[in-house]
C-alpha cells in the first residue's frame, strides 16, 4: 500500500502595519521574511519533496509558499491555489483533500488559522493547541487514496516552527 503525506503550513508572520489594507492583502512582515527561508531549508534538508502545492491565494501565504517552493526546487507555476483554503473551515480543506488526484503522494497546503489546526486536531490523535505562524505538520496516511483520508487516523510525523529552530 502507498502511503499519503500532507503537509500543513502555516504562513509566516505577516504585518498589521496598514490598518486600511484588506486582510487578504496583508505582506509578510520582516520576521516572516526571515523565518519562511529558515523552515523551507529544514523542510529540504528533511527531504521534502512536493508533488503538489496548494495554497491560499492571500498575499501572505501564497509569498510563504513562493518561498517554500523556490527553495524545494518546485515550480512557482504550478503552485495551485484555492480560496476555500483562505475563506473556509476544517471540513472545506478536508473535501479538498479528498479530490487530491490519487497520483499525488505529497502534498502541502499553505494556509491560515485556526483552520490549518483544526484539520490536524481532525485528521490526528495528537492534539495541538496553536499551528504556530511558519509551522509545518507532517501527517503520514496508510491510504493508497487521498478520498478516504478523513476516515482514516492520521499520524503526526512531526511539527517545526521557528522558535523550535532558533531563528
Amino acid at each position: 500500500m502507498q502511503m499519503k503525506t500532507l503537509y500543513l503550513a502555516r504562513h509566516a508572520k505577516s504585518s498589521w502595519d496598514n490598518a486600511n489594507m484588506a486582510d487578504f492583502d496583508r505582506p509578510l512582515n520582516e520576521t516572516g521574511l526571515k523565518t519562511a527561508p529558515v523552515m523551507a531549508r529544514l523542510l529540504k534538508e528533511k527531504g521534502v519533496c512536493p508533488d503538489l502545492v496548494i495554497a491560499s491565494p492571500a498575499n501572505r501565504a501564497l509569498t510563504t509558499a513562493t518561498i517554500y517552493c523556490d527553495i524545494l526546487g518546485y515550480p512557482r507555476e504550478q503552485i495551485e491555489t484555492r480560496i476555500e483554503i483562505y475563506q473556509g473551515g476544517a471540513g472545506n480543506l478536508l473535501d479538498l483533500i479528498r479530490k487530491i488526484p490519487d497520483n499525488r503522494s505529497t502534498v502541502m497546503i499553505v494556509g491560515h488559522n485556526p483552520t490549518l489546526t483544526d484539520l490536524s486536531n481532525t485528521l490526528c490523535k495528537e492534539q495541538l493547541d496553536n499551528l504556530a505562524t511558519a509551522g509545518i505538520i507532517r501527517i503520514d496516511f496508510d491510504s493508497n487514496t487521498w478520498n478516504k483520508t478523513a476516515e482514516n487516523r492520521g499520524k503526526r510525523v512531526w511539527y517545526e516552527y521557528p522558535k523550535k529552530q532558533k531563528t
